[in-house]
């Protein structure tokens, strides 16, 4: 089994598991969606990284959402609140188990609460 988290595809191995040109995630990581680690000018990316190109691929084809629009919405929600992915999809997405695309607004406000109700309780 290979470790999802241990970048070992190049980016033109990348491409061509997502059916894509290597244009494509050059772009994606211009924008700030993606960033495989990086050594030296090459690029290597995760099985975690094809997964989350995997759906943002979704979100900008088959939802019509563009990339600033992708960009603004991961600022308030993880992307499976914006593909409406199903659950079992879900299971198989390592950053929804993970559960670390907590929205650092939402986070923050969830805080805030926290912290008044400990202080009405004190």
């Amino acid at each position: 089994m290979v470790d999802e988290k241990k970048a070992i595809f190049t980016i033109g191995v990348a491409a061509q598991m997502l059916n894509v040109h290597p244009r494509t995630l050059r772009i994606y990581e211009e924008e700030g969606l993606i960033s495989p680690l990086r050594k030296g000018k090459w690029r290597y990316y995760t099985m975690d990284d094809v997964k989350w190109i995997e759906c943002l691929r979704e979100m900008i084809h088959d939802h019509g959402v563009s990339i600033a629009a992708v960009k603004k919405l991961l600022q308030y929600t993880p992307c499976w609140n914006i593909t409406d992915c199903p659950f079992e999809k879900r299971k198989q997405c390592t950053a929804f188990m993970a559960n670390g695309l907590i929205p650092k607004k939402i986070d923050k406000q969830k805080q805030a609460k926290v912290r008044n109700l400990d202080n009405k309780a004190a």
